[in-house]
């Protein structure tokens, strides 16, 4: 292995490239017939992210540990983006009201058409949950998992009455509803007791977050907030772009944006240290490293534009990541020295011989361009750069 021509080492990068895109569609594929088992693939209205929320986790996760975790965290991305749109766009404030009370009381009886279809799917995620942590863990976070979630399907349905009664809340009331709204802690704490060690069962109430998660949801609204701001404008709605200018006379967009960015500069500093150094708090290292992956998931969504929203935006990395396999060509090996060179120290003549069979064209860089693996795409082939490391990203 400490040559960097060695064809074995090769083989091994490739085979660990194949194994993870075979895990990465064996588990889309179960992802999908989950989605399509309890009704949230022919929902009719919002946005089909399936692919999307799936190669979100999986992109910021390890392989080939941590199944469960990235099936959860798809599963309750997938509910979260249905349900929101839900809210946002289809369900009367009466069908709205009854299902954050059906939420509340844990119970689907009375709801019917999508409410009854999003509950049972919410009901069937919870349920695999918690019976997961009573086998694995000896204890039953039942009550814990559906407070979490009762809570974020409760400030949609204040930002809903919002919206539809004209009611304009100030910054603060915005944001404190909002960075639940964004359901970041919804995806990472319920997750976590999966990881090992595990998140403890204390750490799930949803009045005693810790600062790490504080920070991850404000972070994530504000990121979601400079993204869509425009059409939500569009669609007369607010958010905190639009309330910064409200309560201050003169400013403009850009003067918004950037003290938001000055805010999110601020919390992604302390999300670091919190993620990254001992003794802040007393959470697990999995716990912090997945809010970490949180975060850099929602980077990549809404750092330079609304990639989530966009059917097109991330298909091409996808395809890359799961389904279009390597195709690989390797240079030939270097030539072993000759016999008689011994690595001995100020042999000139060695040394000397050595540059003459491998004097390099140019001033010798650690930058390796002896690889040149190939995939196809269906129409075509396209080079890419594969870095030997045990993740592609």
């Amino acid at each position: 292995l400490s040559c960097f021509h060695d064809e074995g080492l090769m083989q091994l990068a490739v085979k660990n490239y194949e194994l993870r895109q075979a895990i990465f569609k064996s588990e889309l594929e179960e992802l999908k017939r989950w989605c399509k088992d309890w009704g949230l693939t022919d929902m009719g209205f919002g946005r089909e992210k399936t692919t999307y929320c799936y190669f979100a986790v999986a992109a910021s996760s390890s392989l080939p540990h941590d199944s469960a975790v990235r099936t959860i965290v798809a599963k309750s991305a997938i509910l979260v983006t249905v349900a929101d749109d839900f809210f946002d766009t289809k369900g009367s404030l009466d069908e709205l009201e009854s299902l954050t009370e059906a939420v509340g009381r844990w119970n689907g009886k009375g709801l019917s058409s999508h409410s009854k279809t999003i509950f049972d799917a919410l009901d069937n995620l919870v349920r695999d949950m918690t019976e997961k942590h009573l086998h694995q863990q000896g204890s039953d976070i039942t009550n814990d998992l559906q407070d979490i979630w009762y809570e974020t399907f409760a400030s949609w349905l204040v930002e809903t009455k919002w919206s539809r009664i004209g009611y304009i809340p100030s910054m603060h009331e915005y944001l404190d509803t909002g960075m639940i709204s964004i359901a970041t802690h919804t995806l990472v704490l319920p997750a976590s007791c999966f990881l090992n060690p595990n998140l403890p069962k204390c750490k799930l109430k949803p009045s005693q977050y810790e600062t790490i998660t504080k920070l991850l949801m404000v972070i994530a609204r504000l990121l979601n907030d400079i993204q869509s701001h425009q059409k939500e404008q569009e669609e007369g709605k607010f958010n905190f772009v639009s309330l910064y200018s409200k309560e201050n006379p003169g400013a403009d967009t850009e003067d918004s944006i950037s003290y938001m960015t000055d805010i999110m500069d601020e919390k992604k500093k302390g999300l670091l240290e919190h993620a990254l150094m001992d003794g802040l708090d007393d959470l697990p290292k999995p716990c912090k490293h997945l809010h970490l992956s949180c975060f850099k998931v929602f980077q990549m969504f809404f750092n330079s534009g609304n990639r989530f929203d966009s059917n097109t935006e991330l298909v091409h990395d996808i395809n890359k990541a799961i389904y279009i396999p390597l195709e690989v060509q390797t240079s030939k090996p270097l030539k072993p020295l000759p016999p008689h060179a011994g690595p001995k120290k100020g042999n000139s003549t060695m040394n000397t011989h050595f540059d003459q069979l491998y004097k390099p064209r140019v001033k010798p860089s650690f930058t390796m361009h002896w690889i040149s693996p190939k995939i196809r795409d269906g129409s075509g082939k396209m080079s890419i750069s594969l870095k030997l490391k045990l993740c592609f990203f």
